[in-house]
Protein backbone atom coordinates (compact mmCIF):
# COMPACT_ATOMS: atom_id res chain seq x y z
CA UNK A 1 0.00 0.00 0.00
CA UNK A 2 1.11 3.39 -0.48
CA UNK A 3 0.44 4.99 2.08
CA UNK A 4 0.87 9.48 2.44
CA UNK A 5 1.19 11.11 5.78
CA UNK A 6 0.39 14.67 6.17
CA UNK A 7 3.54 16.84 6.79
CA UNK A 8 1.62 19.18 9.28
CA UNK A 9 0.16 16.50 11.49
CA UNK A 10 2.18 13.98 11.13
CA UNK A 11 -1.15 11.61 10.81
CA UNK A 12 -1.53 8.52 8.02
CA UNK A 13 -3.97 9.25 5.40
CA UNK A 14 -5.97 7.10 2.79
CA UNK A 15 -3.91 4.34 1.23
CA UNK A 16 -3.38 2.93 -2.46
CA UNK A 17 -2.68 -0.38 -3.26
CA UNK A 18 0.33 -1.25 -5.19
CA UNK A 19 0.42 -2.62 -8.76
CA UNK A 20 1.24 -6.54 -8.88
CA UNK A 21 4.04 -7.60 -11.37
CA UNK A 22 0.94 -9.08 -13.63
CA UNK A 23 -0.71 -5.60 -13.54
CA UNK A 24 2.66 -3.84 -14.06
CA UNK A 25 2.73 -6.19 -17.16
CA UNK A 26 -0.26 -5.18 -18.59
CA UNK A 27 0.17 -1.70 -18.02
CA UNK A 28 3.14 -1.61 -20.23
CA UNK A 29 1.57 -3.60 -22.97
CA UNK A 30 -1.68 -1.11 -22.64
CA UNK A 31 1.06 1.58 -23.44
CA UNK A 32 2.37 -0.32 -26.09
CA UNK A 33 -0.78 -0.52 -27.58
CA UNK A 34 -1.58 2.90 -27.25
CA UNK A 35 1.59 4.18 -28.59
CA UNK A 36 0.76 2.02 -31.96
CA UNK A 37 -2.25 4.99 -32.66
CA UNK A 38 -0.91 7.93 -30.90
CA UNK A 39 2.25 7.34 -33.23
CA UNK A 40 0.08 8.23 -36.11
CA UNK A 41 -1.25 11.30 -34.90
CA UNK A 42 -0.38 14.72 -36.38
CA UNK A 43 0.52 17.40 -34.12
CA UNK A 44 -2.26 18.92 -34.44
CA UNK A 45 -4.46 16.38 -32.49
CA UNK A 46 -2.13 15.70 -29.82
CA UNK A 47 -2.10 19.79 -28.70
CA UNK A 48 -6.04 19.13 -28.68
CA UNK A 49 -5.44 16.80 -26.16
CA UNK A 50 -3.03 18.89 -24.38
CA UNK A 51 -5.12 22.10 -24.39
CA UNK A 52 -8.05 20.36 -22.75
CA UNK A 53 -6.21 18.92 -19.99
CA UNK A 54 -4.60 22.22 -19.02
CA UNK A 55 -7.86 23.80 -19.21
CA UNK A 56 -9.16 20.85 -17.18
CA UNK A 57 -6.57 21.51 -14.20
CA UNK A 58 -7.35 25.54 -14.68
CA UNK A 59 -11.68 24.55 -13.85
CA UNK A 60 -9.81 22.20 -11.16
CA UNK A 61 -6.67 24.51 -10.07
CA UNK A 62 -8.13 24.75 -6.33
CA UNK A 63 -8.91 20.78 -5.60
CA UNK A 64 -5.29 20.24 -7.41
CA UNK A 65 -3.58 22.70 -5.31
CA UNK A 66 -4.96 21.13 -2.48
CA UNK A 67 -3.95 18.00 -3.24
CA UNK A 68 -0.21 18.98 -2.59
CA UNK A 69 -0.70 20.82 0.31
CA UNK A 70 -1.80 17.84 2.42
CA UNK A 71 0.43 15.13 1.16
CA UNK A 72 3.31 16.95 0.97
CA UNK A 73 2.92 20.06 2.89
CA UNK A 74 3.41 22.89 0.07
CA UNK A 75 1.89 26.24 1.45
CA UNK A 76 -1.86 26.52 -0.92
CA UNK A 77 -0.63 29.44 -2.79
CA UNK A 78 2.23 27.94 -4.11
CA UNK A 79 0.48 24.86 -4.58
CA UNK A 80 -1.70 27.22 -6.66
CA UNK A 81 1.01 28.76 -8.62
CA UNK A 82 2.83 25.24 -9.59
CA UNK A 83 -0.75 24.04 -10.83
CA UNK A 84 -0.41 27.09 -13.00
CA UNK A 85 2.71 26.30 -14.22
CA UNK A 86 2.09 22.68 -15.03
CA UNK A 87 -0.23 24.19 -17.42
CA UNK A 88 1.69 26.71 -18.59
CA UNK A 89 3.85 23.91 -19.76
CA UNK A 90 1.50 21.45 -21.67
CA UNK A 91 0.23 24.92 -23.54
CA UNK A 92 3.81 25.52 -24.31
CA UNK A 93 4.52 22.02 -26.17
CA UNK A 94 1.54 21.92 -27.47
CA UNK A 95 1.69 25.02 -29.26
CA UNK A 96 5.59 24.64 -30.05
CA UNK A 97 6.60 21.07 -30.52
CA UNK A 98 6.24 20.72 -33.98
CA UNK A 99 8.35 23.45 -34.25
CA UNK A 100 10.83 22.32 -31.98
CA UNK A 101 10.38 18.63 -34.12
CA UNK A 102 10.23 20.30 -37.49
CA UNK A 103 12.71 18.55 -40.10
CA UNK A 104 16.05 19.78 -41.00
CA UNK A 105 17.41 19.76 -44.18
CA UNK A 106 21.20 18.99 -44.80
CA UNK A 107 23.46 19.60 -47.59
CA UNK A 108 24.84 16.41 -48.64
CA UNK A 109 25.93 14.12 -51.93
CA UNK A 110 21.89 12.98 -52.12
CA UNK A 111 19.24 14.81 -54.06
CA UNK A 112 17.96 15.43 -50.91
CA UNK A 113 18.95 14.68 -47.55
CA UNK A 114 17.39 15.62 -44.20
CA UNK A 115 16.78 14.63 -40.20
CA UNK A 116 13.34 13.98 -38.91
CA UNK A 117 12.79 13.43 -35.69
CA UNK A 118 9.99 10.38 -34.49
CA UNK A 119 8.88 9.12 -31.41
CA UNK A 120 10.21 5.91 -29.70
CA UNK A 121 7.56 4.76 -27.84
CA UNK A 122 6.70 3.88 -23.81
CA UNK A 123 8.28 6.21 -21.78
CA UNK A 124 9.06 5.69 -18.29
CA UNK A 125 9.22 9.02 -16.36
CA UNK A 126 10.41 8.16 -12.27
CA UNK A 127 8.82 11.71 -9.77
CA UNK A 128 9.39 13.05 -6.80
CA UNK A 129 7.09 14.48 -4.38
CA UNK A 130 8.76 18.13 -4.07
CA UNK A 131 6.84 19.18 -7.31
CA UNK A 132 4.52 16.35 -7.80
CA UNK A 133 2.52 18.47 -10.86
CA UNK A 134 5.04 20.70 -12.48
CA UNK A 135 7.51 17.56 -12.68
CA UNK A 136 4.68 15.16 -13.96
CA UNK A 137 3.88 17.45 -17.22
CA UNK A 138 7.83 19.00 -17.22
CA UNK A 139 8.52 14.88 -18.35
CA UNK A 140 4.97 14.25 -19.71
CA UNK A 141 3.95 17.20 -21.82
CA UNK A 142 6.78 17.40 -24.64
CA UNK A 143 6.78 12.79 -24.67
CA UNK A 144 3.64 13.24 -25.60
CA UNK A 145 3.98 16.03 -28.23
CA UNK A 146 6.29 13.79 -29.53
CA UNK A 147 4.33 10.84 -30.16
CA UNK A 148 5.53 8.88 -26.88
CA UNK A 149 3.24 7.33 -24.66
CA UNK A 150 4.16 8.16 -21.26
CA UNK A 151 4.16 5.81 -17.84
CA UNK A 152 4.30 7.68 -15.21
CA UNK A 153 5.97 6.35 -11.57
CA UNK A 154 5.14 8.88 -9.11
CA UNK A 155 6.45 9.12 -5.46
CA UNK A 156 4.56 6.78 -3.23
CA UNK A 157 4.29 9.71 -0.65
CA UNK A 158 2.24 11.38 -2.67
CA UNK A 159 -0.25 9.01 -4.22
CA UNK A 160 -3.62 11.17 -4.82
CA UNK A 161 -1.80 13.53 -6.68
CA UNK A 162 -0.40 11.14 -8.75
CA UNK A 163 -4.00 9.56 -9.44
CA UNK A 164 -5.52 12.89 -10.03
CA UNK A 165 -3.00 13.54 -12.70
CA UNK A 166 -3.49 10.56 -14.95
CA UNK A 167 -7.45 11.06 -14.05
CA UNK A 168 -6.90 14.59 -16.19
CA UNK A 169 -6.12 12.34 -18.88
CA UNK A 170 -8.87 10.28 -18.50
CA UNK A 171 -11.59 12.32 -17.65
CA UNK A 172 -10.62 14.29 -21.40
CA UNK A 173 -10.92 10.96 -23.26
CA UNK A 174 -7.39 10.30 -23.98
CA UNK A 175 -7.02 7.24 -26.03
CA UNK A 176 -6.43 4.43 -22.97
CA UNK A 177 -3.09 3.54 -22.02
CA UNK A 178 -1.94 6.68 -23.26
CA UNK A 179 -0.79 8.64 -19.73
CA UNK A 180 -0.89 6.11 -16.88
CA UNK A 181 -0.18 5.88 -13.01
CA UNK A 182 2.07 3.37 -12.41
CA UNK A 183 1.42 2.43 -8.12
CA UNK A 184 4.49 0.60 -8.00
CA UNK A 185 7.35 0.69 -5.32
CA UNK A 186 11.08 1.47 -5.93
CA UNK A 187 11.93 -2.15 -6.34
CA UNK A 188 9.53 -2.78 -9.18
CA UNK A 189 11.00 -0.17 -11.29
CA UNK A 190 13.47 -2.70 -12.58
CA UNK A 191 10.63 -4.60 -14.36
CA UNK A 192 9.19 -1.56 -16.26
CA UNK A 193 12.70 -0.84 -17.16
CA UNK A 194 13.49 -4.03 -18.28
CA UNK A 195 10.41 -4.98 -20.53
CA UNK A 196 10.77 -4.23 -24.20
CA UNK A 197 8.18 -2.61 -25.01
CA UNK A 198 10.04 0.12 -22.94
CA UNK A 199 12.27 2.43 -24.91
CA UNK A 200 13.59 4.97 -22.20
CA UNK A 201 13.47 6.45 -18.92
CA UNK A 202 13.50 9.86 -17.44
CA UNK A 203 14.26 10.06 -13.77
CA UNK A 204 13.98 12.93 -11.02
CA UNK A 205 15.57 11.98 -7.90
CA UNK A 206 18.39 11.61 -6.21
CA UNK A 207 22.36 11.19 -7.13
CA UNK A 208 22.13 7.10 -5.94
CA UNK A 209 18.68 6.50 -7.13
CA UNK A 210 19.93 8.29 -10.21
CA UNK A 211 22.92 6.03 -10.67
CA UNK A 212 20.95 2.86 -9.84
CA UNK A 213 18.51 3.76 -13.07
CA UNK A 214 21.13 4.74 -15.03
CA UNK A 215 22.90 1.43 -14.62
CA UNK A 216 19.69 -0.58 -15.57
CA UNK A 217 19.55 1.74 -18.58
CA UNK A 218 22.41 1.50 -19.69
CA UNK A 219 21.91 -2.36 -19.42
CA UNK A 220 19.62 -2.83 -21.70
CA UNK A 221 20.59 -0.11 -24.17
CA UNK A 222 17.86 2.06 -23.36
CA UNK A 223 18.51 6.25 -23.02
CA UNK A 224 18.21 7.85 -19.66
CA UNK A 225 17.50 11.83 -18.64
CA UNK A 226 18.46 12.15 -15.17
CA UNK A 227 17.75 15.27 -13.24
CA UNK A 228 19.66 15.14 -9.73
CA UNK A 229 20.63 16.97 -6.61
CA UNK A 230 22.05 20.45 -6.51
CA UNK A 231 24.62 21.75 -3.79
CA UNK A 232 24.08 25.48 -6.17
CA UNK A 233 26.37 27.77 -5.82
CA UNK A 234 25.04 32.14 -5.71
CA UNK A 235 27.94 34.51 -6.04
CA UNK A 236 27.23 37.76 -4.56
CA UNK A 237 30.11 39.87 -6.24
CA UNK A 238 31.59 43.03 -4.27
CA UNK A 239 29.66 45.40 -7.24
CA UNK A 240 26.36 44.08 -6.43
CA UNK A 241 22.85 45.24 -5.31
CA UNK A 242 23.25 43.32 -2.25
CA UNK A 243 20.37 44.04 -0.72
CA UNK A 244 18.27 42.75 -3.96
CA UNK A 245 20.83 40.15 -4.14
CA UNK A 246 19.59 39.07 -0.36
CA UNK A 247 15.78 39.61 -0.98
CA UNK A 248 16.27 37.12 -4.43
CA UNK A 249 18.45 34.64 -2.51
CA UNK A 250 16.18 34.42 0.62
CA UNK A 251 12.91 33.50 -1.88
CA UNK A 252 14.89 31.22 -3.83
CA UNK A 253 16.18 29.51 -0.49
CA UNK A 254 12.54 29.24 1.13
CA UNK A 255 10.44 28.05 -1.92
CA UNK A 256 8.48 24.59 -1.31
CA UNK A 257 10.28 25.17 2.24
CA UNK A 258 13.42 25.08 0.86
CA UNK A 259 13.10 21.75 -1.16
CA UNK A 260 14.47 22.54 -4.43
CA UNK A 261 16.97 21.03 -6.60
CA UNK A 262 17.30 24.10 -7.97
CA UNK A 263 17.46 26.57 -5.33
CA UNK A 264 20.44 28.73 -3.89
CA UNK A 265 21.91 26.98 -1.73
CA UNK A 266 25.53 27.91 -0.85
CA UNK A 267 25.37 31.65 -0.72
CA UNK A 268 29.14 32.82 -1.50
CA UNK A 269 29.59 36.21 -0.69
CA UNK A 270 32.87 38.76 -1.54
CA UNK A 271 34.06 39.70 1.52
CA UNK A 272 33.80 43.70 1.62
CA UNK A 273 29.96 43.28 1.01
CA UNK A 274 29.67 39.83 3.44
CA UNK A 275 28.62 41.44 6.92
CA UNK A 276 25.96 43.29 4.83
CA UNK A 277 24.55 40.75 2.75
CA UNK A 278 24.54 38.25 5.91
CA UNK A 279 22.82 41.05 7.98
CA UNK A 280 19.85 41.71 5.24
CA UNK A 281 19.41 37.56 4.74
CA UNK A 282 18.65 37.16 8.10
CA UNK A 283 16.51 40.42 8.29
CA UNK A 284 14.55 39.02 5.48
CA UNK A 285 14.66 35.28 6.32
CA UNK A 286 12.98 36.14 10.40
CA UNK A 287 10.33 38.07 9.19
CA UNK A 288 8.72 34.71 7.49
CA UNK A 289 5.93 32.96 8.68
CA UNK A 290 6.87 29.44 9.16
CA UNK A 291 2.51 27.60 9.63
CA UNK A 292 -0.24 25.56 8.50
CA UNK A 293 0.85 25.41 4.85
CA UNK A 294 -3.15 25.30 4.32
CA UNK A 295 -3.58 28.87 5.52
CA UNK A 296 -2.98 31.59 3.00
CA UNK A 297 -0.17 33.94 4.71
CA UNK A 298 1.92 30.84 5.62
CA UNK A 299 5.02 31.47 3.58
CA UNK A 300 7.08 27.94 4.68
CA UNK A 301 5.65 25.02 5.33
CA UNK A 302 6.96 21.69 7.07
CA UNK A 303 9.47 19.27 5.46
CA UNK A 304 8.03 17.02 4.01
CA UNK A 305 8.84 13.74 5.55
CA UNK A 306 10.40 13.26 9.14
CA UNK A 307 13.60 11.35 8.21
CA UNK A 308 14.00 14.35 6.00
CA UNK A 309 13.72 16.75 8.93
CA UNK A 310 16.34 14.22 10.78
CA UNK A 311 18.72 14.82 8.35
CA UNK A 312 18.36 18.31 7.62
CA UNK A 313 18.75 18.96 11.58
CA UNK A 314 21.63 16.36 11.53
CA UNK A 315 23.19 18.89 8.63
CA UNK A 316 22.58 22.03 10.48
CA UNK A 317 23.78 20.58 14.12
CA UNK A 318 27.31 19.20 12.64
CA UNK A 319 27.84 22.02 10.83
CA UNK A 320 27.81 24.42 13.92
CA UNK A 321 29.53 21.52 15.72
CA UNK A 322 32.58 22.39 12.93
CA UNK A 323 32.77 25.88 13.58
CA UNK A 324 29.76 28.03 11.22
CA UNK A 325 27.72 30.51 13.49
CA UNK A 326 23.71 29.93 13.69
CA UNK A 327 22.35 33.54 13.23
CA UNK A 328 18.69 32.19 12.72
CA UNK A 329 16.77 28.81 13.90
CA UNK A 330 18.66 25.60 14.11
CA UNK A 331 16.38 24.16 16.83
CA UNK A 332 13.95 21.08 16.08
CA UNK A 333 10.59 22.84 17.56
CA UNK A 334 8.04 21.21 19.71
CA UNK A 335 4.65 20.24 18.57
CA UNK A 336 3.41 17.70 15.83
CA UNK A 337 3.90 17.84 11.86
CA UNK A 338 7.78 18.23 10.42
CA UNK A 339 8.31 21.55 10.44
CA UNK A 340 11.51 22.63 10.96
CA UNK A 341 12.60 26.70 11.26
CA UNK A 342 14.26 28.93 8.50
CA UNK A 343 17.66 28.88 9.13
CA UNK A 344 20.87 30.60 8.88
CA UNK A 345 24.49 29.33 8.72
CA UNK A 346 27.29 31.85 8.62
CA UNK A 347 31.06 31.57 8.23
CA UNK A 348 30.59 27.91 6.33
CA UNK A 349 33.80 27.13 4.97
CA UNK A 350 34.50 23.81 2.27
CA UNK A 351 34.56 21.31 3.87
CA UNK A 352 31.86 21.92 7.12
CA UNK A 353 28.49 19.28 6.12
CA UNK A 354 26.30 21.79 4.73
CA UNK A 355 29.08 22.59 2.26
CA UNK A 356 29.46 19.27 1.06
CA UNK A 357 25.82 18.36 1.10
CA UNK A 358 22.99 19.04 -0.48
CA UNK A 359 20.77 20.89 2.10
CA UNK A 360 17.13 20.22 1.41
CA UNK A 361 15.25 22.48 3.54
CA UNK A 362 15.22 26.20 4.48
CA UNK A 363 18.71 26.19 5.39
CA UNK A 364 21.10 29.28 3.94
CA UNK A 365 24.25 28.70 3.94
CA UNK A 366 26.65 31.63 3.56
CA UNK A 367 30.05 31.52 2.88
CA UNK A 368 32.79 34.08 2.90
CA UNK A 369 35.23 34.47 -0.32
CA UNK A 370 38.23 36.84 -0.34
CA UNK A 371 37.57 37.69 -4.72
CA UNK A 372 35.67 36.97 -7.08
CA UNK A 373 38.55 34.50 -8.25
CA UNK A 374 37.60 32.41 -4.87
CA UNK A 375 34.09 32.39 -4.97
CA UNK A 376 33.97 30.52 -8.65
CA UNK A 377 36.70 28.48 -7.24
CA UNK A 378 34.53 27.98 -4.10
CA UNK A 379 31.43 27.16 -6.58
CA UNK A 380 32.89 24.72 -8.48
CA UNK A 381 34.42 22.48 -5.40
CA UNK A 382 31.28 20.27 -5.73
CA UNK A 383 30.35 16.97 -6.85
CA UNK A 384 27.21 18.66 -8.29
CA UNK A 385 26.96 20.64 -11.35
CA UNK A 386 22.61 22.03 -11.75
CA UNK A 387 22.33 25.26 -11.12
CA UNK A 388 24.19 28.35 -10.07
CA UNK A 389 23.87 32.63 -9.85
CA UNK A 390 25.53 35.27 -10.15
CA UNK A 391 25.05 38.92 -8.80
CA UNK A 392 26.92 41.81 -9.91
CA UNK A 393 26.60 45.13 -11.75
CA UNK A 394 29.38 44.14 -14.34
CA UNK A 395 27.12 41.77 -16.74
CA UNK A 396 30.01 41.39 -18.65
CA UNK A 397 32.15 39.43 -16.10
CA UNK A 398 29.15 37.31 -15.12
CA UNK A 399 28.94 36.45 -18.82
CA UNK A 400 32.44 35.52 -18.83
CA UNK A 401 32.28 33.75 -15.51
CA UNK A 402 29.61 31.97 -16.23
CA UNK A 403 31.54 29.79 -18.97
CA UNK A 404 33.73 28.86 -15.75
CA UNK A 405 31.06 27.65 -13.89
CA UNK A 406 30.30 24.01 -13.58
CA UNK A 407 26.71 24.03 -13.88
CA UNK A 408 24.01 22.99 -16.40
CA UNK A 409 22.42 26.85 -15.93
CA UNK A 410 23.01 29.74 -15.07
CA UNK A 411 21.05 33.15 -13.90
CA UNK A 412 22.87 36.44 -13.77
CA UNK A 413 21.06 39.23 -11.18
CA UNK A 414 18.28 37.16 -11.11
CA UNK A 415 16.51 33.76 -9.28
CA UNK A 416 17.48 30.79 -11.07
CA UNK A 417 14.15 28.78 -12.38
CA UNK A 418 12.45 26.60 -14.94
CA UNK A 419 11.04 27.57 -17.72
CA UNK A 420 9.43 25.25 -19.92
CA UNK A 421 11.30 27.35 -23.12
CA UNK A 422 14.35 26.69 -21.63
CA UNK A 423 16.35 23.95 -21.19
CA UNK A 424 16.83 22.56 -17.72
CA UNK A 425 19.63 19.98 -16.94
CA UNK A 426 22.87 19.17 -14.75
CA UNK A 427 26.48 18.35 -15.17
CA UNK A 428 28.69 15.59 -12.59
CA UNK A 429 26.49 14.62 -10.03
CA UNK A 430 23.89 16.67 -11.05
CA UNK A 431 23.07 14.42 -13.90
CA UNK A 432 22.53 14.08 -17.56
CA UNK A 433 20.60 15.27 -20.62
CA UNK A 434 18.35 18.15 -21.01
CA UNK A 435 14.30 18.59 -20.13
CA UNK A 436 12.19 21.53 -21.02
CA UNK A 437 13.00 23.89 -24.31
CA UNK A 438 13.41 22.67 -27.94
CA UNK A 439 16.09 20.06 -25.95
CA UNK A 440 14.02 18.49 -24.09
CA UNK A 441 11.84 17.26 -26.48
CA UNK A 442 14.34 15.81 -28.53
CA UNK A 443 16.10 14.00 -26.31
CA UNK A 444 13.34 11.08 -26.65
CA UNK A 445 12.88 11.30 -30.37
CA UNK A 446 14.50 8.97 -33.18
CA UNK A 447 16.53 11.86 -35.10
CA UNK A 448 16.66 9.81 -38.33
CA UNK A 449 18.46 10.57 -41.02
CA UNK A 450 16.70 10.13 -44.43
CA UNK A 451 19.24 10.70 -47.76
CA UNK A 452 17.00 10.61 -51.24
CA UNK A 453 18.68 10.08 -54.65
CA UNK A 454 20.14 9.90 -56.90
CA UNK A 455 23.28 10.68 -55.99
CA UNK A 456 25.03 14.68 -56.74
CA UNK A 457 27.88 15.24 -58.06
Amino acid sequence: MFVATNPTTGQAMEGYPAMSGSEIDAAVELSQQAFQGWRKTGFAERATLLHQVADLMNEDEERLARLMTVEMGKPIKEARGEVQKAIWCARHYADHAEGYLAPVTLASDASHSYVQHLPLGPLLGILPWNAPFWLAFRFGAPALMAGNTCLMKHDSHVPACAEAIAELFEKVGAPEGLFQNMRVHNEQVARIIEHPAVQAVSLTGSSSAGSQVASLAARHIKPAVLELGGSDPSLVLADADVNKAAEVLALSRIINAGQSCIAAKRLIVEAPVYDQFVEHLTNQLAALKLGDPCEESTQVGPIAREDLREGLHRQVTETVNQGARCLLGGEMPPGPGFFYPVTVLADVTPGMQASCEETFGPIAVVMKADNAEQALAMANDSDYGLAASIWTADTAKAEAMSREIEAGQVAINGIVKTDPRLPSGGIKRSGYGRELGPHGIREFVNVQQVWVGPAQS
